[in-house]
């Protein structure tokens, strides 16, 4: 299919949207992780990884994952939402394919704004903000031919019990879902993460990496994305996710 065609088909929404899971935490994963380049480093075009050919672990989309992906193919995801501005280049690698870029896949992502609320939901205990008739910080893409999909977004703030982190879901060109994963963020003094600061929330309270559901058990790092910038610039995110396509 000729992809002007096949955004068409995107925009007319005829791509099955995911289901609905009820829950933030992690999936069963049968992966074994090894390193990702984490922490900061010079800028790249593409998204990065150690150079090893692994899986992306699998994780939750719920409990707040987009409700019509297929109605928000954007770039520029923001919708109006402040924040501090975050640019987001992620890859897509066919392990297939000895990990070489995945062209013509749909990349979701969707993650919670500068106050740690989502979009689409609210007026329940789990978010008492209701957000159900607004759509910012979500988008869908389509990779590249090396790959690659760039959003333009803001840095996402964080909620009770998770980390800074941003969720992906990724399909084939003919809808097939093959991941749904999602985005930790360095920390440390001189992170990203602590220069934003929680926003106005701070991080008093903040979960951490290490003592979050999903990315506890990531002692090598797999799920964290190369962050650089700063608050006056803006941040740049960039990480490579393998998928068996």
């Amino acid at each position: 299919m000729e992809r002007k065609s096949f955004l068409k088909s995107l925009l007319l929404g005829t791509i099955a949207t995911p289901v609905v899971l009820s829950a933030c935490d992690k999936e069963a994963d049968t992966v074994t992780p090894t390193t990702n380049t984490s922490g900061t480093g010079a800028d790249t075009t593409t998204g990065t990884d150690s150079g090893t050919c692994t899986v992306a672990p699998s994780e939750t989309e719920g409990p707040f994952p987009t409700k019509s992906p297929a109605s928000y193919v954007r770039s520029d995801i923001t919708d109006g939402r402040t924040g501090y501005k975050l640019t987001a280049k992620i890859t897509i690698g066919n392990i297939n394919n000895s990990c070489a870029g995945l062209a013509n896949a749909i990349v979701d992502i969707w993650h919670c704004d500068a106050d740690g609320n989502y979009s689409e939901y609210g007026g329940s205990g789990m978010q008492s903000t209701n957000l159900q008739a607004v759509h910012f910080l979500r988008g869908r893409q389509v990779t590249d031919a090396n790959g690659l999909v760039t959003f333009t977004t803001i840095f996402p703030g964080w909620y009770n019990g998770r980390a800074t982190h941003m969720h992906v879901h990724i399909y084939n060109a003919s809808g097939t879902s093959l991941k749904v994963t999602q985005i930790a963020f360095p920390e440390g003094s001189n992170s990203a993460v602590a220069a934003v600061n929680g926003y106005k929330k701070g991080l008093n309270g903040y979960t951490y990496n290490a003592k979050d559901n999903v990315f506890s058990d990531d002692s090598a790092g797999v799920e964290i994305a190369t962050v650089t910038g700063d608050t006056t610039n803006g941040f740049k995110l960039a990480i490579k996710l393998n998928v068996a396509a």
